[in-house]
């Protein structure tokens, strides 16, 4: 490595652990020229491209800082610690990764978000589901918040008796 203070080309590690629940590598090092200390991360590049096809058909590359963009936006100002909503964009994308190679419908992102939005934050989920499903009428508005208000919540770690990845509220 390049030393960010001296430019040499002479450090050696200090320190090796990982680090973002093993996805990531964190190295402490120390110059050899000038002995200062400095710190890198090395994470596995994702090589293949996952396309994302956006609702008018086209096609865009997945970027997690839009998911995490809708995220911040329906959570605003509510009291939601900003290490859980990168945790919930970054399981979304570990989720999409696993289950697709190439192509992922934006609906399918969306249901995803939404899913874990609802088990977050119930203000937050219907700000992202009133943008999500883009209801026309406040009847389609009325009819998801009493939707929303009968269904029973989720419990950590409860698992599902007849999992069905395609209802909403809905562990994956």
């Amino acid at each position: 490595m390049i030393c960010p203070y001296c430019g040499e080309d002479n450090d050696r590690v200090i320190d090796s652990r990982a680090s973002d629940g093993g996805v990531t590598v964190r190295r402490r090092r120390q110059c050899e020229a000038c002995a200062k200390r400095y710190t890198t991360y090395e994470r596995v590049e994702k090589t293949a491209r996952l396309m994302v096809i956006k609702r008018d058909g086209s096609r865009v590359p997945f970027e997690v800082q839009s998911i995490l963009g809708g995220i911040q936006a329906a959570c605003g100002k509510r009291p939601i610690p900003e290490a859980a909503k990168h945790a919930l964009a970054q399981a979304v994308e570990e989720a999409v990764h696993r289950e697709f190679s190439q192509e992922v419908p934006s609906q399918e992102i969306g249901q995803r978000v939404a899913t874990r939005l609802r088990e977050l934050d119930e203000i937050a989920y219907i700000r992202y589901a009133s943008e999500y499903h883009a209801f026309h009428t406040l009847e389609e508005f009325a009819e998801e918040l009493s939707e929303l208000k009968s269904r029973p919540r989720n419990l950590p770690n409860q698992t599902d008796l007849f999992p069905n990845p395609r209802r909403p509220g809905q562990n994956e």
